[in-house]
C-alpha cells in the first residue's frame, strides 16, 4: 500500500465561501501531478484546483455545490509504486544500507528527471539520498530565424541562478530577447559565448541542482513533487484570478473560464495571449494541455491575416476563397515578414472592434519651418525634424484634452486617464512597420527629443528594438510626410483611443483678411475611437494642435 496524501484547497487570498462548481474525479481514478480535481468559481473567474501528488483517488471529501475556503480538505490520494508488488516483494526491493552506502542504480532508476536530456547521480549520506540533477539548457524554438546572433552571456560558470533568470541575449532581425533559465541551480558548464551564431536546439549550458530524497526508493510521482527543480512556479488560485482579471493580460471569455485546464496551463495561455475558449483539449475529458496551447498559437501565426480567427472579437472570420492566380499569368509568392504576420491580425482586430472617425485639418507651420532651419544651421551633433515639434505639440494637446490620453477598461464601462505622456512613433523598416515609444515627451526639450528619435529610428531599422521599447504608449503618430500624400485614415492602436497621421506639407495661398499669402500647410489626419470621443472633441483637438504648431511659443505656456 502506498503513502496516503491529503490534498487541500490552496490559498484563496481574501476570497471566502467560494463556490465549488465541479468535481472532476471519482474514487478509484488514477491522477497525475497537475491533473485537476475540482473547479472553483470566484466573483472574477473559474479556476481548477490541481492535485499536488500522483496516485489513486481513495476518498473525496467535497461535492459539487459546496462552499469552500483556504485549507479545506479536498481528497485523499494514495501514491502508487510503478509495478506495485506485494508487501513482501516491496520490502525486498527497498534499498539496503550497507556500510553507509546505497544501491545507487536502483535510486537513479526511480528518479524522474526534469527532462530527457538531464542526468542524475546519487549518493547516500546518513539518512538521506542526495541526488545531483544536471539539466541541459537549449535555445528555444526560434521559428524561421536561423543563425541568430548571441550578443550577451549574462552568467558565468559557478553562478547560481533562479528559475527564469536570464542566461543569454539573442538578437533577431526584429528585436533582442533574453533566454531564461528553465530551472534554478548552479551553472556548471557554458557552451556558448558572445558573438556566436545560435539556432533552435543548440546547447547553451548545464545547470546542476541537488535533490534530497528519503532513504527509501522514491516513486516517480513522489520525486516529481518533491524535486525543487520543477520547471514552473506554483500558481495559487488568488494569483491566477488576479492575473486573469488584470488589464495587462489576455481577455478571458465566459467560454474560456469554463474549460478544463490546470493553473499552469492557464498561465501559459495568458503569457501567449490565448483565449482558452478557442483551444481544443487533447487530454483526459477534453482537458487542455500546454502542447494544445502551443499548437494553437502556431496555427494562428501561420494563418494569413485575412483568414485568421477573430478570437478576440468573439467570432470566426470567413476564410477567403483560394484562387489559383497562375491561371491568369506569371506569379511569384513571397512569404510575409515576421512583423507583418504579427501586426496584420492586430490591425484587423482594431479596425473591426473600434468605431473609427477621422478628422482632417491643416496647421500653418511657416514660422515653425523658419525657426527649425535656423536652429539646424547652428546645431552641433543633431538635427531638428518637423516631427520633434509635432511630438511636443501633441503632448501639450493631450494635456489640454485629457480624454485623448485615456484608455477604456476591458468591460467598456470606465476610462483610465493617464498622467504621463508617452508617444509612439511609427517607423518604416525593411521588414515592416514598428512603433517605438518616446517616454515623457512633455519633460524633454527639442534637442533631447531629436537625439532620441534618431536613436530609436536607427534601432528600429536595424531590428534592435526590445519589447520594452515598444510598450506603454498613450498616443501614436504616423508620419507619411517624407513620402507624399495629402490625407489618410490611420488605424488606432488599441488600447489607445486616437492616432495622428501627418502627410506631406505644401505651400498654399491663405487669405489673411486682405490678401492671399503663401503659407506652408501641414495636413493632419486624426482618427479617434467614437466610443470615447465625440466629433466636437475631435475638432477641438485638431484645432488646438494646429494653433500650437502655428505658434510654437505656445508650447512653453
Amino acid at each position: 500500500m502506498g503513502k496516503i496524501y491529503d490534498i487541500f484547497i490552496p490559498d484563496l487570498g481574501a476570497d471566502k465561501d467560494v463556490d465549488l462548481i465541479d468535481v472532476m474525479v471519482n474514487v478509484g481514478d488514477v491522477v497525475e501531478v497537475e491533473d485537476g480535481l475540482i473547479t472553483l468559481e470566484t466573483e472574477k473567474a473559474s479556476m481548477d484546483v490541481p492535485t499536488t501528488h500522483a496516485g489513486v483517488v481513495k476518498e473525496i471529501l467535497v461535492k459539487e455545490g459546496m462552499k469552500v475556503n483556504s485549507g479545506d480538505l479536498i481528497a485523499k490520494i494514495e501514491a502508487q509504486e510503478e509495478g506495485e508488488a506485494s508487501n513482501e516483494e516491496a520490502k525486498a526491493e527497498e534499498p539496503k544500507e550497507t556500510n553507509g552506502e546505497v544501491d545507487l542504480k536502483e535510486v537513479e532508476k526511480s528518479i524522474e528527471t526534469v527532462s530527457d536530456s538531464a542526468s542524475v547521480s546519487c549518493s547516500f549520506v546518513k539518512d538521506q539520498t542526495i541526488c545531483t540533477v544536471i539539466e541541459d539548457v537549449v535555445i528555444p524554438d526560434l521559428g524561421a530565424d536561423k543563425d541568430v546572433d548571441v550578443i550577451d552571456v549574462m552568467v558565468n560558470v559557478g553562478d547560481s541562478v533562479e528559475f527564469e533568470d536570464g542566461l543569454i541575449t539573442l538578437e533577431t532581425e526584429k528585436a533582442s530577447m533574453d533566454v531564461p533559465a528553465p530551472v534554478g541551480g548552479e551553472i556548471v558548464e557554458l557552451m556558448i559565448k558572445a558573438g556566436d551564431k545560435a539556432n533552435t536546439g543548440d546547447l547553451i549550458a548545464k545547470i546542476k541542482k541537488n535533490v534530497v530524497v528519503d532513504n527509501k526508493v522514491p516513486t516517480p510521482q513522489e520525486t516529481k513533487v518533491e524535486e525543487p527543480v520543477k520547471q514552473e512556479e506554483p500558481v495559487t488560485i488568488q494569483s491566477a484570478v488576479a492575473a486573469a482579471s488584470s488589464t495587462n493580460t489576455n481577455v478571458l471569455t465566459q467560454k474560456a473560464a469554463k474549460v478544463y485546464a490546470s493553473p499552469s496551463v492557464r498561465k501559459v495561455a495568458r503569457e501567449f495571449g490565448v483565449d482558452l475558449g478557442f483551444v481544443k483539449g487533447s487530454g483526459r475529458k477534453g482537458r487542455i494541455l500546454k502542447d494544445d496551447v502551443k499548437a494553437y498559437v502556431k496555427e494562428q501565426l501561420n494563418k494569413p491575416a485575412s483568414t485568421a480567427s477573430g478570437a478576440g472579437l468573439g467570432f470566426d472570420l470567413p476564410a477567403l476563397k483560394e484562387i489559383d492566380f497562375s491561371q491568369f499569368g506569371e506569379i511569384q509568392t513571397v512569404e510575409l515578414s515576421r512583423i507583418q504576420k504579427i501586426s496584420g491580425p492586430n490591425l484587423h482586430r482594431n479596425w473591426v472592434s473600434i468605431p473609427h472617425v477621422t478628422q482632417f485639418d491643416e496647421a500653418d507651420i511657416t514660422e515653425l519651418e523658419t525657426f527649425r532651419k535656423a536652429q539646424n544651421a547652428i546645431a552641433q551633433g543633431y538635427k531638428l525634424s518637423p516631427l520633434v515639434f509635432v511630438l511636443k505639440a501633441v503632448a501639450k494637446a493631450l494635456e489640454l484634452h485629457p480624454k485623448f490620453n485615456s484608455s477604456l477598461t476591458p468591460d467598456g464601462q470606465s476610462l483610465v486617464y493617464k498622467k504621463y505622456f508617452h508617444i509612439a512613433v511609427a517607423v518604416d523598416t525593411p521588414n515592416g512597420l514598428v512603433v517605438p515609444v518616446i517616454k515623457d515627451v512633455d519633460k524633454k526639450g527639442f534637442k533631447e527629443l531629436a537625439l532620441e528619435l534618431k536613436e530609436v529610428s536607427t534601432k528600429a531599422r536595424e531590428g534592435k528594438l526590445k519589447a520594452q521599447d515598444m510598450q506603454g504608449a498613450c498616443f501614436t503618430i504616423s508620419s507619411l510626410g517624407g513620402i507624399g500624400g495629402t490625407k489618410f485614415t490611420p488605424i488606432i492602436n488599441a488600447p489607445e483611443v486616437a492616432i495622428l497621421g501627418l502627410s506631406k506639407s505644401e505651400m498654399k495661398p491663405v487669405w489673411d483678411g486682405e490678401n492671399f499669402v503663401p503659407k506652408l500647410m501641414l495636413p493632419l489626419s486624426l482618427s479617434y475611437d467614437h466610443k470615447v470621443i465625440d466629433g466636437a472633441d475631435g475638432a477641438r483637438f485638431t484645432t488646438t494642435l494646429s494653433k500650437l504648431l502655428s505658434d510654437i511659443r505656445l508650447l512653453s505656456m
